[in-house]
């Protein structure tokens, strides 16, 4: 079985676990706190950023590690319609759009245990009807894998009793090569779409070709900005197909600067946003005593596009009572 230790108590005394997983040369801590990859370590080294204690979790809104839902990314002015029902939910960023589920989302959330083994570890969250504005009682199954190739498998399950809007995604930083920052990372994203934000990074409803922009990564380069491009951003959802996939296919991949690790993205899901982890700011020590400034991590969370519930041209978010919402995505690491 998997080795589970108590993480440390929140303000109203809910206990925190956390699971250890080990398979082939990939090892993994998860928390029952917002579902959170706390480390996540190839070859014994760890790839990806977290904190050692539960406060200094407490302490920061960066979702390190964590799974955000109920619908992750941004929604503008937190409001939207399902069958001519409008729906206002909360505005905890700018003071008003939504973003990653509200002022408690599903990363400020005790999962429950539900299922563990070595290699894997299934948790369980309700999301009752009316939280933080959303209709529809939902329940969401949440299952980390460890496989013997290298791999950690990320699946999502949700189902509701009334439509509502269901978009989750695994939110963690990655870097491979433990350095201060990432902009000698290599990055290569298959896509050949992208969605052009407002200056509050909410979608502006256009839909842009990468070809000669500062967002085609489709032949793989760092992220090192041009001195060109000091006014460039990545917070931004690329578009790899229009709709979900019935089976994982390739999205992404990072590499270490002098090549000595490489991770490939593979998802079922319609988008993957790119966040360069710009405004990354921490107070808190991170793993192995490690400072965490600007850009010390990325994130590449699959997902559907943003704000796609606004927008009849993006993919689709609703989730009916006779629906199931599926979402895969591995991280596979050579």
């Amino acid at each position: 079985m998997a080795t589970i230790r108590d993480f440390g108590r929140l303000p109203d005394g809910t206990a925190v676990q956390e699971v250890s997983l080990k398979k082939g040369p990939l090892e993994a801590k998860v928390l029952t706190y917002g579902a959170i990859i706390r480390d996540l370590a190839f070859n014994g080294k760890t790839v990806v950023l977290g904190f050692e204690d539960l406060e200094s979790y407490l302490q920061h809104d960066a979702f390190f590690g964590a799974v955000a839902g109920r619908c992750a990314n941004r929604i503008s002015n937190g409001r939207f319609e399902i069958d001519g029902h409008a729906y206002q939910l909360a505005q905890n960023i700018e003071g008003k759009h939504h973003l990653h589920g509200g002022n408690v989302g599903f990363a400020n959330r005790v999962w429950s245990l539900e299922q563990h083994d070595k290699a894997s570890v299934l948790m369980k969250l309700v999301s009752e009807d009316g939280d933080e504005g959303y209709p529809g009682r939902v329940e969401v199954l949440c299952r980390y894998t460890l496989t013997g190739t290298g791999a950690l498998r990320v699946k999502f399950t949700a189902t509701t009793d009334k439509t509502t809007i269901v978009n989750v995604t695994q939110h963690s930083y990655f870097n491979l090569a433990g350095t201060p920052d990432i902009l000698d990372h290599t990055l290569e994203i298959a896509a050949d779409r992208y969605l052009p934000v407002t200056d509050e990074f909410v979608p502006s409803g256009e839909i842009r070709n990468v070809e000669w922009t500062p967002y085609d990564f489709r032949e793989g380069r760092k992220l090192r900005r041009k001195a060109s491009e000091t006014d460039v951003i990545f917070d931004h959802n690329f578009c790899l197909s229009d709709e979900p996939l019935d089976q994982v296919a390739f999205a992404a991949a990072l590499e270490h600067p002098e090549g000595d690790c490489r991770m490939e993205v593979w998802t079922t899901e319609p988008g993957v946003q790119l966040y360069d982890g710009y405004k990354i700011e921490t107070t808190s020590p991170g793993l192995h005593g490690a400072d965490y400034g600007a850009c010390a991590g990325l994130c590449l969370e699959t997902q559907r596009w943003p704000d796609s519930v606004n927008h009849d041209n993006f993919t689709g978010v609703l989730l009916r009572p006779d629906e199931t919402y599926n979402h895969i995505t591995e991280f596979r690491f050579s």
